[in-house]
């Protein structure tokens, strides 16, 4: 009892100290901090701190408001409350710590105070991964990234904030590696986490634009990244118009449509990026592989035996280069079929699916119109050729 006498007695004291200094819009606040907790409104008294959290004048620039009202109020009673909700409260106190090291001094202590692998636990250890990834410690973030990968995939199900935490902690690290396509994986399912998909306020604008640029260059130089079209159709791409990366979504729709054409027109900022023009080679075998594929997919069924000086004039490539490129297509499942080399002609049984395009779209709808012309016709040809049958069979019984 002298304990909780004695957290209340310096709580009170902290909340009439903070309020003084307090700028005007949030010294209503600390008056309802200290009703609610002397009543011991634990519930009500969270969702007051999370509103207080949120007002921009408690996170202005430079400012430790939330870190001291942390470790002087929230401190005392945020066992009362959920794990989660507490855990969240201490990651946005930690943001207004400006060294890495003592952030994760802080959320480390947090940290062990909560049971291993739940939730809460997992959500404070991907944030403390974080700041030893500022603090450049890459092996020791590798294996909290694999550890909490197997933790998150125990779960049966888990809160989108746990999720979200882990992915964004996850693709940061394949970022600073250079791992393109678990980048883009792990950046997808951030995204995936938040309330609008990365659009609205779920980022700040500068965020938004980043995230969107590094997705697009994670989705190019991704080693087994072959379906653009998920990317394209994102709602967080179109924030790259109008900024000096919006060249990205037209080179995008290039490699979704396997457009050699607009492809070449869009080599001047291309070789203008430094990780794109350092990848030229690998790019150039990506767009002609896409060409291929798009070549294939705008054909019907009947029509994929492709000769290969037909593939050569489709991916621009000298016709002793088709052999490879097609058993390269093979290798990568990109698609399925055989090929005749005294012939010179493949022959293409399935083709990737992938998410396509308006355009892309609008051919298919063409094809799909032409086959159901096709039905049709096949249709009335069976039925006159019963009618015919049937006369003549009735001829023969009068005769």
């Amino acid at each position: 009892m002298q304990v909780d006498d004695s957290l209340a007695s310096s709580s009170t004291r902290y909340l009439t100290s903070a309020a003084s200094s307090a700028p005007p819009s949030l010294q209503p606040y600390f008056a309802r901090f200290s009703d609610l907790y002397s009543k011991k409104l634990y519930y009500q008294l969270l969702l007051s701190v999370q509103e207080f959290y949120a007002h921009p004048e408690s996170d202005k620039p430079g400012s430790t408001l939330r870190y001291e009202f942390f470790t002087k109020f929230v401190i005392n009673w945020k066992d009362k409350v959920s794990g989660l909700s507490g855990a969240e409260l201490a990651i946005a106190a930690a943001k207004q710590l400006k060294e890495p090291s003592k952030a994760l001094d802080f959320l480390s202590k947090q940290r062990d105070e909560l049971p291993d692998k739940t939730p809460p636990h997992l959500l404070v250890s991907m944030e403390c991964t974080h700041y030893k990834l500022l603090l450049g410690e890459l092996e020791t973030v590798k294996k909290d990234v694999d550890q909490g990968g197997k933790v998150l995939n125990n779960y049966d199900a888990v809160e989108k904030v746990v999720s979200g935490g882990y992915y964004r902690v996850a693709a940061e690290y394949y970022k600073a590696k250079a791992l393109y396509q678990q980048y883009y994986t792990s950046s997808l399912l951030y995204l995936a986490c938040l309330p609008h998909n990365g659009t609205e306020d779920d980022l700040l604008e500068e965020e938004k634009v980043e995230r969107a640029h590094d997705l697009a260059i994670a989705a190019i130089l991704g080693q087994g990244i072959w379906n653009f079209g998920e990317l394209i159709l994102h709602p967080l791409l179109p924030t790259l118009n109008s900024t000096p990366h919006a060249y990205l979504l037209a080179l995008l729709s290039a490699f979704s449509s396997g457009s050699l054409p607009l492809f070449d027109s869009l080599l001047p900022s291309i070789q203008s990026h430094p990780l794109l023009s350092a990848s030229m080679p690998f790019l150039r075998q990506k767009i002609c592989l896409m060409a291929l594929v798009e070549s294939v997919s705008k054909r019907e069924a009947r029509q994929r035996s492709l000769s290969f000086e037909t593939i050569a004039k489709e991916t621009a490539l000298p016709v002793d280069e088709v052999e490879h490129l097609c058993m390269k297509a093979l290798s990568l499942s990109l698609i399925k079929g055989s090929l005749d080399q005294s012939a010179q002609v493949a022959h293409i049984s399935w083709v990737q699916p992938r998410v396509l395009e308006m355009d892309q779209l609008k051919a298919l709808r063409a094809k799909l119109a032409n086959w159901l012309s096709r039905v049709k016709d096949t249709e009335i040809f069976v039925e006159n050729e019963g009618s015919a049958g049937n006369k003549n069979v009735v001829e023969a019984v009068v005769v």
